[in-house]
């Protein structure tokens, strides 16, 4: 594919968080197809395929909620790399529970808690603070934090999961105020309903419909509503990569602080 360069981020590195599936995955790909050095890093102890263009892409197997896991990460990319410009803190799980449930099958523990605020926001804490820190030694660059729509509308048999992806807005907010001095702009995403992926397996779809009183056969059906999405579809992952590409480039300069919607204009009403 050829090579866009409008976005000007030819040879600059960026870190990619659970990039091995799903949103992160399609964002590592776009930033490849736009000329940046790509550090993938994921959980996963299978290695993906992408697409090279005239960046260059590394593989880093690390674990997000551990600081030493991190730490290793970003020498390992400034090594293989070179200096880093910017991080897309996507890693994140999401875990369906209720916080009551009758026949006590999927009601939310301290256990599902843990792990899901482990993951989705001490994460993102661990991995913007030594990315923050590289970043200031470098004069700048940009932290992109991955939350989600249901963060601001809450999601029925998701509590756990819409309450960590509005801590992630709010920690975007923050450290806005605290960074944006020092030449770091911090700026998130919220994706909507999206098309499938492989993130959507077995068990979470059996959870999912237990929470919310229906079959996995009526859930993968309401996938396809989409009465409450204005523009009457599910978004593409491939349209969630290119805000995140943009919010990378200098051509979003003056856009900070802010959790931008990509949810087809998804609300509450």
């Amino acid at each position: 594919m050829e090579r866009r360069s409008w976005l000007n981020l030819d040879g600059k590195t960026v870190i990619v968080t659970g990039g091995a599936s799903g949103i992160g995955r399609a964002v590592a790909q776009e930033l490849l197809w736009d000329g940046a050095n790509v550090a993938v890093c994921d959980c996963s102890t299978q290695e993906p395929a992408f697409e090279t263009g005239a960046g260059r892409c590394l593989y880093v197997s690390a674990d997000v909620t551990d600081p030493e896991s991190i730490s290793d990460m970003v020498e390992k990319v400034k090594s293989m790399l070179g200096t880093i410009y910017g991080l897309v803190n996507n890693a994140g799980i999401n875990i369906p529970r209720l916080l009551v449930d009758p026949d006590h099958q999927y009601e939310l523990d301290e256990a599902v808690w843990n792990r899901v605020m482990d993951v989705n926001v001490k994460g993102v804490f661990l991995c913007a603070q030594a990315v923050a820190r590289e970043l200031e030694k470098n004069g700048g660059g940009v932290i992109v934090n991955v939350s989600s729509e249901c963060g601001l509308e809450g999601s029925e048999g998701q509590s756990v999961y819409a309450a960590s992806k509005n801590a992630v807005n709010s920690l975007t907010r923050s450290w806005a105020k605290e960074l944006g001095k020092r030449g770091i702009r911090v700026v998130g995403i919220a994706p909507g309903i999206l098309e499938a992926t492989g993130l959507r397996t077995a068990a979470y779809e059996e959870a999912l419909a237990y929470t919310r009183g229906i079959t996995v056969d009526e859930l993968h059906k309401s996938y396809a509503k989409t009465a409450t999405i204005p523009l009457g579809r599910s978004g593409k992952l491939c349209e969630v990569a290119n805000v995140a590409a943009f919010l990378l480039s200098e051509r979003s300069s003056y856009i900070h602080g802010v959790t931008i919607n990509v949810a087809g204009g998804k609300t509450r009403g």
